[in-house]
């Protein structure tokens, strides 16, 4: 009887935890869906580890951002666009070229999330049902319009405590399955050493992939939402110290998550000469290395990464155009229901053509670090304006991370272009 009373408090004990993370929960499912998850992957298998410093600097900078959007939130109590659209000489324009920027983005990087999460599910039920192979074309499609409706009837119940709990759990068995699956393939630790190196590889593609591999884990929608999101979680100036922690976490756990993936694909793959192009080919590759459970674990991963993406990516138009408008979100308005109504169309524009989802990924989350300097210019503007701010200084460490992640966008935007020149 005491074991079992014990083992219902270790269990309730964890839930409260996850229950307990803030609105970092959200920068996790913005961040890593099945852009980071393809990036990863992709980059694990052709170049190994050595794109690592790439995204070590990347949450690195986003945890500071993080951290300078919620702070002003807090101050504030207004939220980013707003902020802009009021306070900075040409914010109004600033903040309209932002909205169209991530919107464009993010509604790209929903029709390759959409295409890989339907891919998937299909994979799983053709290793089961071999017959289903010759009709993946039609099944794929059914099972994308089947996901992207029930997203949509489940975004109508339009709470953030709602959002919130269905992430965690998507979060929480991303998270595991892919630290997991590290256990079945590791990388060389030389390789981890050398990947902390930084140098772009000097292949067709190198500097586009670096590129996306920015733009999935330094994302725009990230800092952006956070003000929102810290105002739906209900935190007031009290909680500066707890929206540190919070930024901090979620920075951390962004590194961590995505790490693993490209090091599960680095050791898998990478010395073998295997690349992956095709949803496919993370299976085809992982088995004859993993094995059969192995390769199901990291397919749960990737599927949840998807899952814990759509939701995210859906709230994030309507997100902004209520920021742009009020600083306040009502998701039973009319305005929420047929953005996200359009949104969903949207994402089924990849699926209905048969458009490779692997390479939609990519280039969408390429899209996503040319908005990135104006995003990070913003905050930094806002904050140094003394009437907004309360007289609240902000730290000159903060500034300077502030200060590199402008540096570091500008440069990741020259490479995205040069990338995207070569590509096209």
């Amino acid at each position: 009887m005491a074991v079992t009373e014990q083992k219902k408090s270790l269990l309730k004990k964890i839930i409260t935890l996850l229950l307990g993370f803030g609105p970092g929960i959200f920068a996790i499912g913005y961040t890593i869906g099945t852009g980071s998850v393809t990036s990863m992957i992709v980059a694990g298998s052709k170049f190994g580890m050595q794109l690592l410093w790439v995204l070590l600097l990347s949450c690195f900078f986003s945890g500071i951002l993080m951290f300078a959007y919620g702070n002003y939130a807090l101050i504030t109590n207004e939220t980013a666009l707003y902020g802009f659209r009021k306070h900075l000489k040409y914010g109004k324009f600033l903040a309209l070229l932002i909205i169209v920027g991530i919107t464009f983005g993010q509604w790209n990087s929903l029709m390759g999330i959409l295409g890989i999460s339907a891919n998937i599910i299909f994979e799983i039920l053709a290793l089961n049902f071999g017959g289903l192979a010759g009709y993946q074309y039609e099944i794929v499609l059914t099972i994308a319009v089947l996901v992207i409706v029930i997203f949509y009837l489940l975004m109508l119940v339009g709470r953030y405590s709602f959002f919130e709990k269905i992430l965690i759990v998507f979060v929480s068995l991303m998270g595991f399955s892919f630290i997991l699956s590290l256990f079945f393939v590791q990388p060389l630790p030389i390789d981890v050493v050398h990947g902390l190196i930084p140098t772009i590889p000097k292949v067709t593609g190198g500097k586009m992939l670096v590129a996306a591999f920015v733009g999935t884990t330094m994302a725009s929608a990230t800092f952006l939402s956070r003000p929102l999101f810290i105002k739906g979680k209900g935190w007031t100036i009290k909680n500066l110290d707890q929206q540190k922690k919070d930024s901090i976490t979620a920075a951390i756990l962004i590194f961590v998550i995505s790490g693993t993936i490209m090091a599960v694909a680095a050791g898998a793959l990478y010395h073998q000469g295997k690349e992956v192009t095709h949803v496919l080919d993370m299976a085809n590759t992982l088995e004859p290395v993993a094995g059969k459970w192995a390769v199901t674990l990291f397919f749960f991963g990737a599927l949840s990464a998807g899952l814990s993406s759509i939701f995210p990516c859906l709230l994030i138009a309507p997100l902004l155009v209520a920021d742009y408008q009020s600083g306040t979100l009502d998701t039973n308005s009319r305005q929420f229901r047929l953005i996200t109504a359009i949104a969903c169309c949207v994402a089924l524009i990849g699926p209905a053509f048969g458009a490779n989802p692997i390479e939609i990924q990519i280039l969408s989350q390429v899209f996503n670090v040319f908005v990135l300097p104006a995003v990070v210019l913003g905050i930094i503007l806002l904050l140094r304006q003394k009437k907004v701010m309360n007289e609240y200084k902000t730290s000159t460490g903060v500034y300077i991370g502030m200060y590199g992640a402008l540096f570091f966008s500008l440069v990741i935007s020259y490479n995205g272009i040069l990338g995207l020149m070569n590509y096209l």
